[in-house]
């Protein structure tokens, strides 16, 4: 919490001293939605899943939405807490906040903006949704200082990430079931794994200001941690859609999944990556995440399944 007390804003140039939409889209990553849908999908699979098919298309929009306003709120906290840190690392040295562009004001009123948005979004689920939503909100504002904490500060995220599909059950359901856990767990597993792979880029200047990752912590083993988070999670959603009752064409989705998966490790397994490299790796799992999406509604809808 030092940074937030110990490295006060820039001032702001004239061109940002009204209401800078262009600085609060770029904090938001409003142009990289790949972190929207990657806590977009596990909910969609614990949607289907928990309906046993389509679900209603209100829900699938609720948490669409939800997913684009927490993960907005998500990185607005995120870039507040780790600002300080940001200024050193080059690839993020340029965020608004981090750059002195954009004020800590205007972060913090857009961010009430986006909670206000998906408190209102609550009001159209369950209770037993509406009570489980501040956890999400207290993961999210966590995850930022885990980063001085743990050596795997992923899993605080993939906790966060994973905590929509318990909403997502319970949003269909109006309680929580096996399944709905196993989603959960193959969600934080996932996580790890994706965002290991995400924190490849900053190795070199997360050693030198101190600041925890999982790709620090695996080191030259990270291939076989992140394989093996990936087997989890193919193994937990296999699990789940066995119990649920989906079809043998969310089996093939896991399979083509898998195959993703083994050259993803493989390949980790080989000479560094270069930055650019990871974070399209990185990018790559939104697609694998939405052939499973894909896999469970031809599992469900399709006569043959």
């Amino acid at each position: 919490m030092v940074c937030f007390m110990s490295d006060p804003d820039r001032t702001p140039t004239p061109s940002t001293a009204g209401m800078p939409w262009a600085a609060l889209l770029r904090l938001i990553r409003f142009h990289n939605p790949s972190g929207t849908w990657l806590l977009a999908l596990p909910s969609l699979w614990a949607l289907t899943l928990a309906a046993r098919g389509l679900p209603p298309l209100r829900l699938t929009v609720i948490f669409l939405v939800g997913a684009f306003l927490m993960r907005s709120a998500g990185v607005i906290l995120n870039d507040l807490a780790d600002r300080s840190f940001d200024r050193h690392v080059a690839r993020t040295r340029s965020r608004p906040l981090a750059s002195g562009e954009l004020s800590s004001r205007h972060a913090i009123g857009f961010l009430a903006v986006l909670l206000a948005g998906a408190a209102a979004l609550l009001l159209l689920l369950t209770p037993l949704t509406r009570w489980l939503a501040p956890v999400a909100l207290l993961l999210a504002a966590l995850y930022p200082f885990c980063k001085r904490i743990l050596h795997i500060p992923q899993a605080v995220l993939g906790v966060a990430f994973g905590w929509g599909t318990i909403m997502a059950w319970a949003a269909v359901r109006d309680t929580i079931e096996t399944p709905a856990w196993l989603i959960f767990g193959s969600t934080v597993a996932w996580a790890i794994a994706y965002d290991t792979i995400y924190a490849l880029q900053d190795q070199e200047d997360d050693r030198r200001i101190g600041v925890r990752s999982s790709a620090l912590f695996f080191g030259q083993s990270t291939w076989l941690a992140v394989g093996l988070c990936l087997t989890v999670m193919l193994g937990l959603l296999f699990l789940a859609g066995s119990l649920s009752g989906a079809g043998w064409m969310f089996n093939a989705a896991l399979s083509l999944v898998g195959i993703f998966f083994a050259r993803q490790t493989h390949r980790l397994a080989g000479t560094n990556l270069r930055p650019e490299e990871a974070f399209q790796m990185f990018k790559a799992h939104v697609w694998a995440g939405a052939i499973l999406y894909a896999g469970l509604i031809a599992g469900f809808s399709l006569p043959w399944s």
